[in-house]
């Protein structure tokens, strides 16, 4: 095939993967954005949010997990459509939500299906594939889009829900995922069963060889510490926010903005794990979490809640380009696929019990303060746990 058809295959894959996480990446986070009037319009509590949240984790990790194995055998273009029309009828099917069972059923489930297969598991294979040198900051680049995502996306529906309800928001984003299918179809090339079992590696470590290394528990513990830390500062920091004084289109905008900090957060460690691989970027990310955790613990003034936010923003996706080099360093690329989604899936569980818990420590209390206190402990220990790394060789059976 002529190079110049290659590159622009390549590049193809990384405009479908971006746009795929741009638009899945910033719907993801407008719950978060939406909290309050949801829960204002229809007199519920903040753990009736926290609590799909928290499913939403489950299920969208559960099905990362088969969305990574599937994509390992057929390809990505089935599972990243697929998923995407599942998402957008499920999120924009919110809008008709009257009680919290619909959000159980409607963000938990059926969002949280079509979520977790339109995700970057499928989309790191893919990527990781056909950027075998550069694949840290081929990685990072389309992982960036849900960076940009949530900066764009939620910066733009934090403008429009001044002039219009929430349930016009959720009608919005259901189009916008529906509306990507086709470019998806044009872009992505149709790859046989037999074509994707003939492009694996021969060589890596299926999930049980992997577990009896150490490498594969540290990266579970370090993985659901980050989801923990991650889902908690994401669905709630609008919230806090507002608590704290600050207006609901600043306070939205927040959140925006730590999409921005979040792209420049994850093009750069993408960047540094090509050079010096996959453990310092993230041992510096805890170590930033550690710091803001401590710092809005003792002040939670205007200020310190912006440099919280922005900080924490910085750190929201380092590990997400990381997971398939931490996985081709330690165990190869054969079963790539199953074994990022099993990490991602760890990382999201857990990112859900985050969640659920600050809505729940909320309602009981009336602030986040023990919230943050765990996150910081947690973090602490993730730091402690990364240094343990070590420099692996890459791993044949």
């Amino acid at each position: 095939m002529p190079r110049k058809s290659i590159a622009a295959g390549a590049a193809l894959i990384l405009v479908a993967g971006f746009l795929t996480l741009f638009t899945t990446g910033g719907a993801r986070f407008a719950v978060g954005l939406m909290l309050r009037p949801i829960v204002d319009d229809l007199g519920w509590v903040r753990s009736d949010i926290g609590l799909a949240v928290a499913l939403f984790q489950v299920v969208s990790a559960a099905a990362m997990f088969a969305a990574g194995y599937l994509a390992d055998r057929s390809g990505p273009r089935l599972v990243l459509t697929g998923g995407l029309v599942v998402s957008g009828i499920g999120i924009g099917l919110m809008s008709l939500m009257t009680s919290p069972w619909h959000a159980l059923v409607l963000y938990g489930v059926i969002f949280a299906l079509g979520s977790g297969a339109a995700s970057l598991i499928p989309v790191s294979v893919m990527v990781t594939r056909a950027f075998p040198q550069r694949t840290g900051i081929a990685n990072a680049v389309v992982i960036s889009g849900m960076s940009a995502g949530q900066l764009v996306m939620i910066a733009g529906l934090a403008a429009l829900l001044l002039t219009v309800e929430w349930r016009s928001i959720y009608v919005l984003l259901g189009i916008i995922h529906l509306a990507l299918v086709p470019l998806l179809i044009i872009a992505i090339p149709k790859t046989t069963s037999a074509q994707s079992k003939a492009a694996r590696p021969a060589d890596g470590l299926g999930i049980a060889d992997a577990a009896r290394t150490r490498q594969f528990w540290l990266l579970l513990v370090i993985y659901a510490i980050c989801g923990l830390d991650d889902f908690f500062v994401s669905t709630h920091v609008v919230a806090f926010a507002q608590d704290r004084g600050v207006g609901a289109f600043l306070a939205g905008n927040l959140l925006a903005m730590m999409g921005l900090t979040g792209l420049i957060g994850v093009v750069v460690a993408g960047a540094f794990s090509d050079r010096s691989g996959p453990v310092w970027p993230t041992a510096i990310a805890f170590i930033a979490r550690v710091a803001v955790f401590a710092l809005i613990m003792v002040d939670q003034s205007t200020i310190s809640v912006a440099a919280f936010a922005l900080v924490f923003g910085a750190t929201l996706m380092v590990t997400a380009p990381l997971t398939a080099i931490f996985v081709a360093q330690n165990f190869g690329t054969r079963h790539l696929g199953a074994l990022t989604g099993l990490i991602t899936m760890v990382h999201n569980v857990f990112g859900g019990f985050g969640a659920y818990l600050g809505a729940a420590v909320f309602d009981g209390t009336g602030t986040y303060d023990i919230a943050f206190a765990v996150m910081f402990g947690s973090s602490v220990l993730a730091l402690l746990l990364t240094a343990m790394l070590r420099k692996p060789g890459v791993a044949a059976v």
